[in-house]
């Protein structure tokens, strides 16, 4: 693990943000995991419905969000 994520690490647990090394590293592996599934989602819901964003069509729904 890079130096500077486990100092992050080492911090919240010396705040109280988590309470141990272990824990963190779980929460940052589930957080990890869920952006993938969500990814996975999406990028089926994309091949469902035409394929990827044209980048027409991706600058439109940026300017919206």
């Amino acid at each position: 693990m890079p130096d500077e994520v486990l100092d992050v690490a080492r911090r919240d647990v010396e705040r109280g943000t988590s309470p141990s090394l272990s824990s963190w590293v779980t929460e940052a592996a589930e957080a990890k995991a869920r952006r993938e599934s969500l990814s996975h989602v999406l990028d089926d819901l994309l091949e469902a419905t035409g394929g990827p964003l044209s980048p027409d069509e991706e600058a439109r729904a940026r300017a919206q969000l």
